[in-house]
């Protein structure tokens, strides 16, 4: 029988199978024994044991990506999630997501939420940066604007929330799911800094669309990319590369170079290219040692 994993916790995992029930499964010895772990979205087969309920997770089908932040699999859509407000956004971190998430082959777009705490001025200026990069969605998921619209992006798609703590994941996720079984936490007043409360990622169904739930987090490790392959996951350099005076150029102070052209000409946004070189210097360091 066959299913898909909604949620891991403490060595046991939850799959709803095809046959409309859910089975509470304990994974076989071979995934310990090749290094796998059975991740929530993997399409699985299992085989019923004696016990009521109780089943055995048998194999992972071949998956469409993985991702360890969050720790999902054959995820379509990838909503990275900020807040205008309380906590400031962190735009050096959501770059470093968004250049990670570029090789999985999903879907990616970005979702500002909190819209009703911040000015005109603040929300354009996150639009100005990223309009012509990913499809950019304003939300309150306190008011409910947007959501509406979320959902038909979402809608015949497994969708993941994923970004730092306290910009309202969980919250957009209720919201969206019509259910409090995403937790949400109170906001530090003090730190203004989310307390986690998303203890393990699980995917939840809703009508029309599939959503992860995933714990957040406030940093990032960019697990196996590698600085020369930085460029290609900046998605407004690719119609620039190739056109540099050098072609190994790495578009840090070479002369020349049509990236940096484009970003004097404002054609590529300052904020994501200096990103790039933050994110460049890290992954340089990093692959050094």
């Amino acid at each position: 029988m066959q299913g898909t994993l909604t949620k891991g916790i403490a060595g046991f995992y939850y799959v709803a199978a095809d046959d409309g029930n859910v089975y509470e499964c304990k994974a076989r010895g071979i995934f310990r024994k090749q290094g796998v772990t059975p991740l929530p979205g993997d399409r699985v087969g299992i085989s019923l044991l004696p016990e009521d309920g109780k089943a055995s997770l048998d194999r992972i089908l071949p998956r469409k990506n993985t991702f360890v932040r969050p720790p999902d699999a054959n995820v379509d859509l990838l909503a990275f999630v900020i807040a205008a407000k309380h906590p400031e956004p962190n735009l050096a971190v959501l770059d470093r997501l968004t250049s990670e998430a570029e090789g999985s082959g999903a879907e990616i777009i970005i979702c500002v939420n909190k819209t009703d705490l911040a000015s005109d001025g603040q929300l354009e200026e996150l639009r100005s940066i990223y309009e012509d990069v990913y499809p950019v969605h304003f939300l309150s998921a306190k008011t409910g604007q947007g959501l509406d619209e979320l959902k038909q992006v979402f809608s015949g798609k497994r969708c993941a929330l994923a970004g730092p703590s306290g910009v309202g994941k969980s919250t957009i996720a209720n919201a969206l799911l019509g259910t409090e079984a995403a937790k949400t936490g109170d906001i530090s007043e003090k730190l203004r800094r989310g307390k986690n409360t998303t203890r393990h990622s699980e995917l939840f169904t809703a009508d029309g669309f599939a959503l992860f739930d995933t714990p957040g987090f406030t940093s990032f490790e960019m697990g196996q990319l590698n600085e020369r392959e930085l460029e290609k996951r900046f998605p407004e350099f690719r119609p620039h590369l190739g056109k540099c005076r050098f072609s190994d150029c790495r578009h840090l102070k070479e002369p020349e170079c049509a990236v940096q052209a484009a970003m004097d000409a404002g054609t590529i946004h300052k904020s994501r290219y200096d990103s790039y070189v933050g994110i460049y210097a890290e992954l340089k360091e990093k692959n050094t040692y």
